[in-house]
Order: C-alpha cells, then structure tokens, then sequence
C-alpha cells in the first residue's frame, strides 16, 4: 500500500504492547544500549545519534535520508522505525548513526548486538530495499578514508530475501586484503520477517594479535568468522578490532547490490526496518 506525503502517518504507528529491555548475559557487563524508549512519532534520542539529513550519494542509491520522525521514528512500544517512503518518483528513507564509540577491549571479550524485525510487506514487493545494522571505524570521521577505516556489516538483507550477511571490508579499494568491493562475507538464511538477534563478537583474550577473531552470530548460531592470520596485516587488523568503531542502522533504497525499485515494489511500515535495541558489552 502506498501513502502519500499528506497521509498521517503518526496515526499508522503498529500498536506494540512489549517493552523491550537489552537482555543481560552470564560473564558479560552491558557498557551502552538504546532501548528507543519515548513517545510514538518522535525522533530517537539525539544524544545518542546522529540523524541524517540528505543523500549520501553512495552505492548508486536512490533514497534522500530525512532527519524526520516520518522516515526515523520512536514507535512508543520502545523500538525505532526506519522507514522507507515513495513521494512520486523519488525515495526518502531513514539512517541514524551513533554519536558512541567503542573499542573492542584487549584480553576481553567485546559483543555488539541488536534485535530486528522487517515489516510484514511481502518479499515479492521489496525490490530495492536494503535495510542495515553495521560499524564504521571513528577514524572515517577524522580525515581517513574508506575502507581503510575499517567496515563491519553485521546484518544486511536485500529485496525481501530471508537471508542475512555479515561482511568486513577493509585495506584498499578496489581489490586488497577484503576483495574490495565485495568484502569478506558470508550469508545466512533466517526463518522469517519477525525479531532476530544478530551479532558480532570480537576475542582479543588471545596472546598475539594473529590469534584474536571476530564472529558472527544469528540467535546464538555462528555463521562467519575471520582472525587475524587470515587478515594478515597488523594495522588492518587493527582497522576492524583494535580502533573506536561506530553504530549505524539505515534503509537504503535501491542501488548497486540490490537494484532498483520495480512496479510491485511497496513503501511505508510494512517496508521498514524495526529494532529493538542496541546494546553493546564487554566480558567481566
């Protein structure tokens, strides 16, 4: 179903009667979490993120990004709403990055998780969507480059499809260590469009930094793994497990990986990405 730019939409917000807490772990401390709490149709807390305001020009996507509860929104069940809107023959969409950085702890254990849903549009209508729970390294913000930065993609999924992919990229690009563009990745089937919790771990208790390993995780499954022997090259190592990193959650629309919008393709809440939490921990 289609809404127009003159529908309300406060008034189509999902009822939720669930509160969301960041669920606690044996051996581990929550050191960061947003839980979203706070009023329907308000912004996230804008201590915690920064609300995009415009179009990246990345990737060839279509979507503007709109600092507006229209496309990021708080439900008042205390999850966020990213949404993904057509207006005509454009796109706007949602994207807030955390203001938080973190390092993944030496002689820890560091997890980083959020539990997310996808609207209950079905997948023959989201040609083009691409929703997204990733890192980037703190030193993009600072003068560096990507990938040098350091990228972890901790869930992506593209036009609808049940599976899931996490991915590093890293060095230089094209080609270099990470095979970039296209990273080093790996995909993972989940069963349908309700609350998964997807993670990734980061294990520096080892004695040399070839031994430290970062894996991912699909409700407690892990389906990726890379270490620092197979990476191979200290300071790109340190890129993606050593350096203060940063949360982003997005809904790109359309694009180099999943193409474009098509004539089925359906915009509003049963397009949107929906999360729970973010949460962040480190091992006691």
């Amino acid at each position: 179903m289609h809404f127009t730019a003159s529908t309300s939409f406060f008034a189509l917000l999902p009822s939720l009667v669930l509160a969301w807490n960041s669920p606690t772990y044996d051996g581990y401390r929550l050191i960061w979490t947003d839980t979203f709490a706070g009023a329907g149709g308000s912004l996230p807390n804008t201590n915690n993120w920064n609300i995009i305001d415009g179009n990246l020009g990345v990737n060839g996507e279509l979507q503007t990004y709109k600092a507006n509860p229209r496309q990021v929104q708080l439900s008042g069940g205390q999850t966020l709403q990213v949404v993904p809107w057509r207006d005509g023959s454009s796109w706007t969409s949602g994207r807030i990055e955390s203001k938080y950085t973190f390092t993944p702890q030496a002689g820890k254990r560091t997890m980083a998780e959020a539990s997310l849903r996808f609207g209950a549009n079905d997948p023959s209508t989201k040609q083009g969507m691409w929703p997204a729970f990733w890192l980037l390294g703190d030193s993009l913000r600072h003068g560096n480059s990507w990938p040098a930065c350091g990228e972890l993609d901790i869930m992506e999924t593209v036009n609808g499809q049940l599976t899931g992919y996490g991915t590093a990229h890293c060095d230089v690009y094209p080609g270099g260590i990470c095979n970039e563009p296209n990273g080093r990745g790996a995909g993972i089937g989940f069963p349908n469009q309700d609350f998964q919790t997807w993670r990734i771990t980061w294990d520096r208790t080892a004695s040399t930094w070839q031994g430290e390993t970062i894996t991912w995780f699909l409700n407690d499954r892990q389906y990726h793994q890379i270490s620092g022997s197979s990476i191979g090259n200290q300071n790109v190592w340190n890129s993606l497990a050593r350096n203060p990193m940063y949360f982003i959650l997005n809904m790109a629309v359309g694009g180099s990986w999943p193409g474009y919008p098509n004539g089925a393709t359906l915009d509003g809440y049963g397009a949107m990405m929906e999360v729970a939490y973010v949460a962040l921990y480190y091992s006691s």
